[in-house]
Formats: structure tokens, C-alpha cells, sequence
């Protein structure tokens, strides 16, 4: 009977080690990606003149993100039928998101890194669809925005089924978080004739404008002189969760501090491993 018992045991013990780390409904997930390390907000929520998030306008659009080459208008992405995404399907949604195209055709432009949302997972691109459905429908027309250059007719192929990555790999995971969830590697990536240098992934030096000042984003690489090699972990953290850098001075948007703030344990574990995993470079 003690080793039936045993046995029963264990065998309970091996199907709870086989369960996900976190056993969420797909609108759990979705809001939980969508309101930290995605920090969708942080685009598509319009601010007033001191940063700050427009109170009944979540998700509603009008934020302007200027650039020498375009100025981007975020869309209202609220369930709103006439000014949001309310009357597209889950379908579109997801091809708007991992493809960039809209129901009518067009082409979404920069500042959506469709190169790395192409990579989102079946599993979180949806959960990502559902919380966009629940929350409060905003009615709020936004400008469209304007390029100073062609825009691709396409960001490639169709995107097919795109498998989760598991967790229990902590660098590919915290890859995929720094990548296609929070398109972090997007901001700390040099630019070479308009598309990513993905060979110098994490070197940094572009700069952002802001309410505050121009931002550079810095090299997150693991040099020692250039980048983040002789910075703790609990640093390393503490300034994406914060926004206090290594001297205690603070960084500037457009770092989503309000969101990354809430990242959970584990998920900033796998980011700063797979940011640890980066190769050193030197900051042009």
C-alpha cells in the first residue's frame, strides 16, 4: 500500500512539473503581455504635454512618435467599431499584428516592429486579441501617418503557425520575451539603411525624442566598457523595472517603465539571461 502510495505520488508530482508555469486563460495572457513586457500602452495610449497617459483614452491612439524620416500616429486599437479595431475579425487582428497589413490592404508602417511580431506565438498573438477585446471601446479619430519613403508591400510571407518557446530554456525564452513580446532588441539595435543590423543586435545608439529630451538607447550588450558587463543583475533590473541606471541617474522614455515595472520573477530572470548571452560590442 506505501508504494501505491508512493507511486500515486510521484506520478502527481511529474504531471505538475508537465504543467505551464503559468496556467492562464488567454485574456489573463494577453492582458499580462500586453500591460508589461509588450507595454502596448506605452504607444497606443495618447499622453499629455508632461508624458503622462490621458485618463479614459487607454489604447485610444493619437500619440505621435516624430522621426526625421516619418511622423507615426498610434492607432486606436479599443474595440470601437467606427475609429478602433471593433469591426475587424481575430483574423485581422493577427494579420494586422504579425503582418502588418489592415483589413483594407494597407500597410502598417514604422514604429511596429512587424519584423519581430511575425514571431509572436499562436498561443500569444491571440491571447493578445482577446484582452484587445475587452477593453472599453474608445471613440477617438486619429490622423494617419505620414512616410517620407515607400513602405514595403509586405513584410514577408504569410505568416504560418508560430510555436510557443519553452520556458525551461531560459535564454531562448527570455529572447523571445526581449524580442518579439517587448521588442526591446528593436530600440537597442542600430539602423543601417532603415532596416535592423542584427549581426550588432543590442549596440544601441539611436536616439528618440522626447518630452524630456532626446534618448539614446545604449548598448545592453555585456561589454565591460561599452555596455552592461560590469553591471549586477539587481542593476541591470532595477533600471528596466525603474528606470534608475548604474550611477543612480534616470533614464528617459521611451523605456515603458510604468509597464516593465510589473514583470513577473521569472520573466525577468530569462530577460537578463538572454541579455547576459549577447555578444560583447564595442558602441560605434
Amino acid at each position: 500500500m506505501k508504494n501505491q502510495i508512493a507511486a500515486f505520488v510521484f506520478a502527481l508530482a511529474v504531471a505538475a512539473s508537465s504543467l505551464p508555469a503559468h496556467a492562464e486563460t488567454p485574456l489573463e495572457r494577453g492582458r499580462y503581455l500586453a500591460e508589461t513586457i509588450g507595454a502596448c500602452g506605452n504607444c497606443h495610449t495618447p499622453k499629455n504635454t508632461r508624458g503622462q497617459p490621458i485618463a479614459n483614452k487607454a489604447y485610444a491612439g493619437g500619440f505621435v512618435i516624430p522621426d526625421e524620416m516619418f511622423t507615426a500616429v498610434a492607432a486606436n486599437i479599443t474595440p470601437d467599431k467606427e475609429t478602433g479595431i471593433g469591426a475587424w475579425t481575430d483574423a485581422q487582428i493577427v494579420r494586422a499584428i504579425r503582418e502588418g497589413i489592415r483589413p483594407d490592404g494597407s500597410v502598417i508602417g514604422p514604429i511596429m516592429p512587424i519584423e519581430l511580431y511575425r514571431k509572436l506565438s499562436d498561443r500569444d498573438v491571440n491571447a493578445l486579441v482577446a484582452y484587445l477585446r475587452s477593453l472599453k471601446p474608445v471613440r477617438n479619430k486619429v490622423a494617419k501617418s505620414v512616410y517620407k519613403f515607400p513602405l514595403p508591400k509586405s513584410y514577408g510571407p504569410p505568416v504560418g503557425s508560430v510555436p510557443e518557446v519553452p520556458r525551461s530554456d531560459k535564454v531562448a525564452y527570455g529572447a523571445y520575451l526581449a524580442g518579439p513580446v517587448g521588442h526591446c532588441i528593436e530600440c537597442h539595435t542600430p539602423l543601417v539603411r532603415g532596416r535592423r543590423d542584427w549581426s550588432r543586435t543590442g549596440v544601441g545608439g539611436q536616439p528618440f525624442k522626447t518630452p524630456l529630451g532626446v534618448a539614446v538607447a545604449r548598448n545592453i550588450t555585456p561589454h565591460p566598457d561599452y555596455g552592461l558587463g560590469t553591471w549586477s543583475k539587481a542593476q541591470i533590473e532595477r533600471a528596466i523595472r525603474h528606470g534608475v541606471s548604474k550611477d543612480g541617474s534616470r533614464l528617459l522614455p521611451p523605456m515603458a517603465f510604468a509597464w516593465y515595472a510589473k514583470i513577473a520573477p521569472a520573466d525577468m530572470d530569462a530577460i537578463l539571461a538572454y541579455l547576459g548571452s549577447l555578444k560583447p560590442q564595442v558602441t560605434p
